[in-house]
């Protein structure tokens, strides 16, 4: 009998007795459930499993029959699933049936609110991940993609579809995912649909599949294996799926996507490299031996062998190993015992999150860790250790055997090379011998031509005397080996080395000390041409020169081409600016304001380039214009090497204008798609690279507002309905596009609302509750993190724009200015402060970028350099002092506070 058809069955009263007993001994979240449901906790006690009578979603106010009945439900099935009543399959499909009827409720709520009487027809919602495959864990995420149909949405009269569609999505979440006295429904994940960053919430139903047609990524075809149609019109759904399976399962594979593919298994470790080891904090979910490795175990022979085997298309992951095993695709042994790890795992992952209803996947330490032994029956952590540890290492070792590298026979003068690297230097000479010779062995693409073998020996002698004196040998010639595995060709890179033997030790030296430069070089070794010649480590030019440099493009290029052209030139720009922090020639304020200006340099020149390619088709808007707003550190001058765009896109001039265009569109669809292109232009990859990450959401109303709005708009916003968030963003924020009278009159507007023409709000106070909210959901990446750490510059910037808000004065998007003019309002040591955590901040997101202190001594002597120190305890002492500094500072702020509203 399946555990759905035990369901509501009864079960032996003492195991239901224990189950319950040990949920409140155990777990705080259940232990409430139990209190706030009475009656159920009595039949359940009672030896009564009545699930489908505690998932059932009552006929009253939607938001409230949802909360009531998941708080049912998760009680119904942790209880089912601690005493035995359900096995896991009888958990995850209760779950996700509770989710696909949830979001089916929501749907139709949200429909009928705004329409009543009608049908919800033209809005669906496709399932991917554990929902799709009816595998949702306990206290899991959905990630739905939703989709709707503007010839069959309800919508208001005279109202457009995609704007109706999207205020439907919005209500679905609301009613999902809003916190309130019952609870929450389900916490929603919509950015697994195209291009989250530039689309809305729902998107037209054709253009995904256009989408998916033309531009998806291999990852995405991976996402689609367990994709289903789960809630809304479930027609307009399976055409969807319909239309796109030719884009997911395809009869043959090209090499490209199956090497991408096998790379994801690889850099699924590399990502997750916190809780790798098994014991306790191992990530059950991402571990090494862990449930993504049995998930993705499954995947990719799906992916390889589905197209031709329909069989194969099946999105329950026990049941496609079983499917790939009969098939003969993978071994039958295997495949159990991947079956039965991922039962034990999935288990235990419920009990976890069981604990607190987290959904965390990390095993915890200590009392905590038998808290969950218990709950699972187990005498204590160590048994619960012992249960899972076989089970983790065998998909270890299944998982291994996927890009298992061939084995690579060593060179016939091993020994001789071991003496000569010795002689030279290096410590590990038997490591750099066994390297050196895997790159002879033309093991790697780039090295396998006679041409590039020859290219290797001429220039080997060079590498191995700059590799040798490398202030970290070894990582240093690691790198260069990871360089070389990803090159299609490594003569130019070789001929270059070989023709300027200054630049093997420069090489050598940003291999040594920044991850982050050796990854940009392992994609695009041509970077190594911009550091020739010693104007590679002089100041980026000024904004005008950047500009010009940027739009240099070849006479005649249409837009793709210009847009690569774009993105080499801030290629070597940044990469330029890192390797000056590295090799000791610039201040790293100077570099975080070269950042700056090579991504201002970049929007103008890409705007101005993605607009007359626009108006070919579109004409332009009569008196009117696109205007670009920065906030946050670009909005302030000073970017890190990893900082992304906080952008806001306006528009001047009568939103109900109308293009004159072959293809006229009214201007609020206009500068919307306009601004769709923009976006995609500064952070879409191509050939020649990534370029930014833009974050548009501090946009009015944010994330769920338009992306692009009127100036009369967004001022007024401003005015009258933005928080005390939105204004202390507005205090660095800078016109970086638009024509001079443009930036001016928005320059004015911004300067009116911080003065005062802006709504009452208790200042202090908002912003005291905002970054405690922000210290509680994001930490810091690590104990350098001189961002995110109490005293760090997140707190200094709190400080600083809660005292401009409060007393309207001192405004000025640089952060070092408006320090400056604060003056007494603040510490007399919070610009030297300010300025160490700077330095310290743009030279980690190069050498540490996980914020921790560097193995290599070499490389804690750069840092100590680049903050003008004498040595790394003068890093950390200085880092303290800082610290110490600004979170006096902030609470200063706090602890003056009179509850007075602001008379803004």
């Amino acid at each position: 009998m399946t555990d759905l058809a035990r369901s509501d069955a009864d079960t032996s009263q003492s195991t239901a007795h224990d189950a319950v007993a040990r949920a409140r001994a155990n777990a705080p979240f259940l232990s409430m459930l139990l209190d706030r449901e009475p009656g159920l906790a009595a039949a359940l006690e009672g030896g009564a499993l009545p699930l489908a009578k505690a998932a059932t979603i009552g006929d009253g106010p939607a938001a409230r029959e949802l909360r009531l009945a998941r708080r049912r439900l998760a009680l119904a099935a942790a209880i089912g699933d601690l005493s035995g009543a359900l096995d896991l399959t009888g958990v995850t499909h209760a779950l996700s049936d509770f989710a696909d009827a949830a979001l089916d409720r929501a749907i139709r709520a949200a429909i009928e609110e705004r329409t009543p009487g009608a049908e919800p027809a033209g809005f669906t919602a496709i399932a991917l991940g554990k929902q799709g495959s009816r595998e949702l864990n306990y206290s899991s995420d959905i990630d739905p993609i939703l989709l709707f149909d503007p010839l069959t949405l309800p919508t208001k009269p005279r109202e457009d579809p995609a704007e109706a569609a999207v205020r439907i999505g919005r209500r679905v979440v609301e009613l999902l995912q809003a916190l309130d006295g019952d609870g929450y429904v389900l916490r929603i994940d919509l950015r697994l649909r195209p291009s989250p960053e530039v689309t809305p919430i729902v998107i037209p139903v054709e253009a995904a599949i256009g989408y998916y047609e033309s531009q998806a990524l291999p990852w995405e075809r991976a996402a689609f294996i367990r994709a289903r149609v789960c809630a809304g019109d479930m027609a307009l759904g399976a055409r969807f799926l319909e239309a796109i399976r030719p884009f997911v399962w395809r009869r043959s594979l090209d090499f490209g996507a199956i090497g991408e593919i096998v790379d994801i298994t690889r850099r699924i470790r590399d990502h997750h490299s916190q809780g790798q080891a098994f014991g306790a904090g191992y990530d059950l979910k991402r571990g090494r031996g862990g449930i993504r490795e049995v998930e993705f175990f499954a995947q990719i022979h799906q992916l390889i062998h589905g197209g031709r085997d329909p069989a194969l298309r099946v999105g329950d992951t026990r049941a496609a190993l079983a499917a790939l095993a009969a098939a003969g695709r993978v071994d039958p042994d295997d495949a159990r015992a991947l079956t039965d790890a991922y039962v034990a795992l999935r288990t235990i992952e419920h009990r976890v999150q069981m604990i607190d209803d987290r959904q965390t996947h990390h095993l915890p330490a200590g009392e905590a860790l038998d808290r969950v032994a218990r709950l699972d029956g187990r005498a204590d952590g160590a048994a619960l250790l012992d249960h899972l540890r076989p089970h983790v290492e065998r998909v270890a070792t299944v998982f291994d055997r996927l890009a298992a590298p061939p084995d690579t026979a060593l060179s016939i003068d091993h020994e001789r090379l071991v003496e000569q690297l010795a002689a030279a230097g290096f410590a590990d000479a038997d490591g750099a011998a066994t390297r050196i010779a895997l790159w002879r062995s033309g093991r790697y693409p780039a090295l396998r031509s006679p041409a590039a073998k020859a290219a290797l020996e001429a220039v080997l002698p060079g590498i191995v005397a700059a590799f040798a004196d490398a202030p970290v040998p070894r990582a240093a010639l690691q790198r260069l080996d990871l360089l070389l595995e990803r090159l299609p060709s490594a003569i130019n890179v070789f001929r270059l080395l070989e023709a300027r033997p200054a630049l093997a030790s420069l090489l050598a030296a940003v291999l040594s000390h920044a991850p982050t430069l050796a990854d940009e070089l392992a994609r695009r070794p041509d970077l190594l041409d911009g550091l020739i010649d010693a104007t590679a480590l002089a100041p980026v030019g000024d904004l005008a020169e950047l500009v010009a440099e940027m739009e240099a493009w070849e006479r005649g290029a249409d837009y793709q081409a210009q847009l690569d052209h774009v993105r080499r030139v801030v290629g070597d720009k940044r990469f330029a600016l890192g390797t000056q922090i590295v090799a000791g020639s610039a201040d790293p304020l100077d570099v975080s304001a070269g950042y700056a200006r090579v991504a201002e340099a970049a929007i103008e020149a890409l705007t101005h380039a993605t607009i007359d390619e626009f108006v070919r088709a579109h004409g332009r808007v009569p008196d009117s214009e696109f205007v670009i707003l920065a906030l946050g550190r670009l909005g302030g001058g000073a970017l890190t090497h990893a900082s992304d765009l906080d952008l806001i896109y306006l528009f001047t001039g009568d939103f109900a204008a109308e293009s004159d265009g072959p293809k006229p569109l009214g201007a609020t669809l206009y500068y919307n798609r306009l601004a769709q292109r923009v976006t995609a232009a500064l952070s879409v990859a191509t050939a020649a690279g990534p370029l930014y990450s833009v974050d548009t959401r501090l946009r009015p109303s944010g994330a769920q507002g338009p992306l692009v709005v009127s100036m009369d708009s967004f001022a007024r916003y401003q005015r009258e309905d933005a928080w005390t968030w939105e204004h202390m963003a507005l205090t660095r924020a800078r016109p970086v596009f638009g024509s001079p009278p443009a930036r001016a009159a928005l320059r004015a507007e911004i300067d009116a609302v911080l003065a005062g023409a802006r709504k009452r709000h208790d200042i202090v106070a908002d912003a005291a509750k905002m970054r405690a909210e922000m210290a509680a959901h994001k930490q810091p990446a690590g104990p350098l993190d001189a961002k995110l750490l109490p005293g760090g510059l997140v707190d200094l910037e709190f400080a600083v724009h809660t005292l401009q808000l409060e007393h309207r004065t001192g405004f000025d998007p640089g952060l070092a200015r408006a320090i400056a003019l604060l003056g007494p309002l603040l510490p007399a040591g919070i610009g030297a402060a300010y300025e160490l955590l700077t330095r310290l901040l743009v030279t980690l997101r190069l050498v540490a970028p996980d914020a921790r202190e560097p193995e290599a001594a070499a490389t804690r002597a750069l840092v100590a350099r680049a903050l003008g120190v004498k040595d790394w305890a003068a890093v950390l002492a200085g880092l303290d002092a800082a610290r110490q500094e600004v979170r006096a500072a902030w609470l200063g702020v706090i602890d003056g506070h009179d509850s007075r509203p602001d008379a803004g």
